[in-house]
């Protein structure tokens, strides 16, 4: 049953968002979920090859929002290497049953029930997504 998705650690991230710009990102970057229609738009300053300043606008279901306040709580000293894990464990725990991504992002083993809901994939990853095509493009990567 989809509600049981909906579970208080989930509610409780989606509620602990916050929507913010930066006044003068190093990269700013748009996703669009095309099945339901959640958008994140995110900014990125970056120290080198590190993200020290971060801020994102999310329109998304609670599913997207969580993955976006996990992101959030962990992407300040976050480098290229680390984003592009985290994204594709994510990807691979929705789609392919892989175990949950580690590390800093340990939090999104709390999405892996959203694996057997295929709708609601897009949105879960859209945070990652748009995070991980920010910062390469700041290096040049993209």
């Amino acid at each position: 049953m989809l509600g049981s998705l909906y579970n208080s650690d989930i509610l409780t991230l989606s509620a602990g968002l916050k929507n913010t710009r930066l006044e003068n990102p190093d990269a700013s970057v748009r996703k669009v979920a095309k099945l339901c229609g959640s958008w994140v738009e995110l900014d990125v300053i970056m120290d080198g090859d590190m993200v020290s300043e971060f801020a994102l606008r999310v329109q998304a279901c609670a599913l997207g929002q969580a993955s976006a306040a996990i992101l959030q709580e962990g992407i300040i000293g976050a480098n290229l290497e680390e984003l592009t894990e985290a994204r594709d464990s994510l990807r691979a725990m929705l789609k392919d049953g892989g175990d949950p991504p580690t590390g800093r992002f340990t939090k999104l083993a709390l999405l892996e029930g959203v694996a057997t809901y295929p709708a609601r994939h897009g949105s879960t990853l859209l945070a990652f997504d748009a995070a991980v095509e920010a910062v390469a493009q700041t290096l040049g990567e993209t």
